[in-house]
């Protein structure tokens, strides 16, 4: 009979056993886990996948998702060795460490080990379940149990490295070691490893940022740990137990964040931002913005833009000199506010007049005072030149040669092409006027980089994109290759402001009107930057001038993007270089729309002193010249003679006395020009 008994104590064993993992597996399969799709930070990267700026989950939390082949291979070794040495052969359960830890209870009194396998500790994170309670032990015992049947082993890792506790709001090996290391956790020190690896068993008492002295305990036990096992060696350990802890927390990386936070609000589900910047580019002109606005009071602002006008990708973005909610406003992103462009839409004014045939870089034309129907310009200096080259009335930004081109154009004509310049713009009463030339028009900073981009294309218009894969709308041109080449020839012989080194930047500065706005943006062969500085309230900066203020900064900046200008392309096979005298007679001098009721070309002009103008006197003497009409002249002053049948026409006309004086010449033939000036 025994052996009977004993075959079936045998066979009601294997049944009891078969029954009881048949109820094991159904309590198992029966278990409801909690939400695996862990909500991480939201991470916008730079053109090469650098980190540029990431946002808390919603409750607060730095959670940033990781890879367990993002991690260094140290500290993986580590985290097993020292928390789950059995991981990659248990069933989500070690048995094994769970007498491990009963058997030390026992003989201590007191729990010195839990026994949780990695699994376990995610079943008890993903719940945030407590450590101690048997109900909370056993329920974290029946979720391992399940996860391991619904994930694989590398999956369960990734949810440990992207949960477990590293203090205060930080979730997770990326957000630890961005905060207390300020990298990514691809390479890291023996040191940094055990820390890493000690302080989620005790996240608040183990911080570093606030107690680095038991952070280090806790950290050395870890090195000792990895040194037993072979992790790391003899002299590693050595210096990674000198190895002070590093007692502060870093802020998060905020590289560009208003065209984060614009790229972020575009597609709201996005969970990571590809943007063209390149971070280092991004760094230094943050760093520049700060340091230009240091000693200049606690209003005045900075914002940049830099693109390859080639790719049209921007590639770096500074809208404040911080991103702060100071007396600066630097939450305000200044390269889209609308602002007055000041003399900056200039050179389009000139790329159209050469696109119409309305005049050439050599051509000559007037710079006097000049009533345009009611509306009186005067130049930035209140000084005139009398008659001018072209291409020194732009290079001078004079104010009288652009309002009368502007006005041969027609507005219209100057809003149509930036429009097609992909410029959005405000006109501050609705109505196009000719102020729109100088400044009397709402545009951003970015949009102005992108119109001055189109003329570094040869007239072909771009829309400057600013993430990755993003679409570049065309459109038509919006100036003829010659013309285009022609104004940036012109700005390229402008002088680099003092102290810049000698360059072919093509640039141009701008000042608004009270001296609300400062410009100044700038091109080479391959890229653009802009330049805006002002108070983002509006109000005026006293004394500021694109000259200046903003120009020296354009020149910083293309320092540090690169440490030689790309070469201006050559010009096209057509554009006419020749010298006045050579050009086609209607493009010697420019007749504005008036012309026909204006004095003939051969008749007396006085080009000095200037109409309206104020003017010193050389020992009591007045300096005057005429051009044009045919001698002798006779010159009057209040309408009485004071030189008569004089040939020269430069004179000097004495005992004027100070005051208001209209002074006229007469020529040979009885044609006459007069001017009213003051004299000092």
């Amino acid at each position: 009979m025994k052996p009977a008994r004993t075959l079936f104590a045998l066979v009601a064993g294997l049944w009891l056993s078969a029954v009881g993992r048949d109820l094991g597996d159904v309590w198992i399969d029966a278990t409801q886990l909690p939400a695996l799709n862990i909500a991480t930070s939201v991470e916008v990267l730079d053109r090469d996948g650098a980190l540029l700026r990431a946002y808390t989950v919603a409750d607060g939390r730095w959670r940033m998702a990781v890879d367990p082949a993002q991690v260094d291979p140290t500290f993986i070794a580590a985290l097993l060795a020292y928390e789950d040495q059995r991981f990659y052969d248990h069933a989500g359960v070690d048995p094994r460490a769970l007498l491990r830890a009963m058997g030390q209870a026992v003989r201590n009194g007191r729990i010195l080990s839990g026994g949780s396998t990695i699994t376990m500790q995610v079943a008890r994170l993903l719940e945030n379940s407590g450590t101690g309670a048997v109900d909370g032990k056993l329920r974290q015992i029946r979720v391992a149990l399940a996860l391991e049947r619904r994930l694989t082993k590398p999956q369960i890792l990734k949810l440990y490295l992207l949960l477990a506790p590293y203090g205060g709001n930080l979730e997770g090996i990326r957000a630890a070691t961005l905060s207390y290391f300020g990298k990514e956790p691809r390479r890291l020190t023996p040191a940094e490893v055990a820390l890493l690896v000690a302080i989620p068993q005790s996240p608040e008492t183990r911080r570093p940022d606030r107690s680095p002295g038991q952070a280090a305990l806790a950290r050395n036990r870890v090195i000792a740990r990895a040194l037993r096992d072979k992790i790391i060696d003899a002299e590693q350990a050595r210096a990674a137990t000198s190895e002070p802890v590093l007692a502060q927390r870093r802020p998060f990386p905020t590289l560009a964040p208003h065209m984060s936070d614009r790229a972020r609000n575009l597609d709201p589900s996005a969970q990571t931002v590809h943007l063209t910047v390149d971070k280092s580019l991004q760094i230094a002109l943050e760093e520049l913005a700060a340091n230009v606005v240091q000693g200049q009071g606690d209003r005045l602002q900075v914002a940049m833009v830099v693109a390859d006008h080639q790719s049209g990708e921007i590639l770096a973005s500074v809208g404040s000199a911080a991103f702060r909610g100071d007396a600066r406003q630097g939450f305000i992103d200044m390269t889209t506010a609308l602002r007055s462009p000041g003399s900056t839409l200039k050179p389009l004014v000139y790329g159209l007049a050469f696109d119409q045939g309305l005049a050439h870089p050599e051509t000559l034309i007037d710079d006097r005072p000049t009533d345009f129907s009611g509306y009186r310009p005067q130049n930035f200096d209140r000084q005139y030149r009398g008659e001018i080259r072209i291409r020194e009335a732009l290079q001078l930004s004079l104010n009288i040669p652009v309002v009368a081109l502007t006005e041969a154009l027609g507005p219209p004509r100057l809003l149509q092409a930036l429009d097609k310049a992909g410029v959005k713009f405000a006109l501050p009463n609705g109505q196009p006027g000719l102020a729109i030339a100088l400044g009397g028009i709402g545009v951003s900073l970015h949009d102005m980089v992108q119109l001055y981009a189109t003329i570094a294309r040869g007239g072909v218009p771009l829309t400057l994109i600013s993430q990755a894969g993003e679409v570049r709308a065309q459109s038509q041109r919006v100036l003829q290759a010659t013309s285009a080449w022609q104004v940036s020839d012109i700005m390229a012989g402008l002088a680099p402001p003092p102290g810049a080194p000698e360059s072919r930047l093509a640039y141009k500065t701008g000042t608004s009107y009270g001296h609300r706005d400062a410009w100044a943006i700038g091109f080479d062969g391959q890229h653009v930057i802009g330049i805006w500085m002002g108070r983002p309230d509006g109000t005026p900066v006293p004394g500021a001038f694109g000259a200046d203020l903003a120009a020296p900064v354009l020149f910083q900046a293309f320092a540090r993007l690169k440490p030689t200008l790309t070469p201006q392309p050559a010009a096209p096979p057509e554009t006419l270089l020749l010298a006045n005298n050579q050009l086609p007679q209607p493009l010697q001098r420019f007749r504005a729309r008036n012309a026909a009721f204006a004095a003939a070309p051969d008749a007396p002009q006085m080009t000095f002193p200037p109409d309206n103008g104020e003017v010193e006197l050389l020992n009591g003497a007045l300096l005057a010249k005429v051009r044009g009409g045919t001698a002798p002249f006779t010159w009057l002053a209040n309408g009485l003679p004071v030189l008569i049948a004089t040939q020269d026409r430069d004179v000097l006309l004495p005992h004027l006395g100070r005051g208001f004086l209209t002074l006229s010449v007469i020529d040979a033939s009885g044609r006459s020009s007069r001017v009213s000036v003051r004299l000092r």
